[in-house]
């Protein structure tokens, strides 16, 4: 355990230490949910009988951030480790492999926790979209279920990655089309239900339903946990766990 926490400390120091993981992970998020606060402040979403849009951003891009700061930033690292032999060197060491990938996710969930806070707190501050804290267990349940499943597609996905150029791309590629297919980007009302049944086969969709019921539950009560939602993520995170354990990659795809 020891180890772990020392490794995690070090892949914190890290991730802070780099401008391009701080902006992308931390900054780009908050900086959306300004843009759209501030362009579509005063309107409505025909969604749970009508609220503010502010009011339906604000979990929307808490589920960016969080699969941002799991799947994009742990596969785009792990990727540039192993390609400059990182991986490799640190799987010559006394130091467990498990414990290198474990500092990078411990990291990952981290993070993600941070985002979470701040953007409520964004929200709430400059938006009114009120903190709820009675469904607060909900909420952190919704986070951790697709944190962790994010994270297991996350290291799945490096090894359908042959380089540390094509990392990016290749990420973003799959993630944008995807965040606007699901209504992260585009409100459900304006979504033809056609697409809407199409994101329905990924994930993404899915955690961003699960993380809205928990944060504006319909009616405004109970638990907020969208079990059968919670359940498609879960599926697809143990998928992407046994696809990393057979197919990660500790070497450079050259050599």
């Amino acid at each position: 355990m020891s180890v772990v926490l020392h490794q995690f400390r070090y892949d914190q120091k890290a991730f802070w230490r780099n401008p391009a993981s701080v902006f992308f992970s931390v900054m780009f998020p908050l900086i959306l949910l300004l843009i759209f606060g501030t362009i579509f402040g005063d309107q409505t979403v025909d969604v749970r009988g009508g609220i503010q849009t502010t009011a339906y951003y604000v979990p929307a891009i808490i589920t960016l951030s969080v699969i941002s700061a799991t799947m994009q930033s742990l596969t785009m690292s792990l990727v540039i480790a192993r390609e400059d032999g990182r991986l490799k060197r640190g799987r010559g060491t006394p130091m467990p492999p498990w414990v290198f990938v474990a500092g990078r996710v411990g990291n990952s969930i981290v993070v993600a926790l941070l985002m979470l806070a701040l953007i409520a707190a964004m929200g709430d501050l400059l938006y009114g979209v009120a903190i709820p804290w009675s469904r607060l267990p909900a909420i952190v349940l919704t986070l951790v279920v697709g944190a962790a499943a994010f994270c297991c597609l996350g290291i799945a996905l490096t090894a359908a990655i042959p380089s540390q150029d094509a990392a990016a791309p290749i990420v973003n590629a799959l993630l944008l089309p995807l965040y606007f297919l699901s209504g992260v980007f585009i409100p459900d009302d304006q979504l033809p239900s056609g697409v809407i049944h199409f994101a329905d086969l990924f994930p993404i969709r899915h955690f961003f339903e699960a993380f809205f019921d928990a944060y504006i539950p319909a009616g405004g009560g109970g638990s907020g946990v969208s079990w059968d939602n919670l359940a498609v993520v879960a599926i697809w995170g143990v998928a992407g766990l046994l696809l990393a354990v057979r197919f990660f990659r500790w070497t450079p795809r050259g050599g």
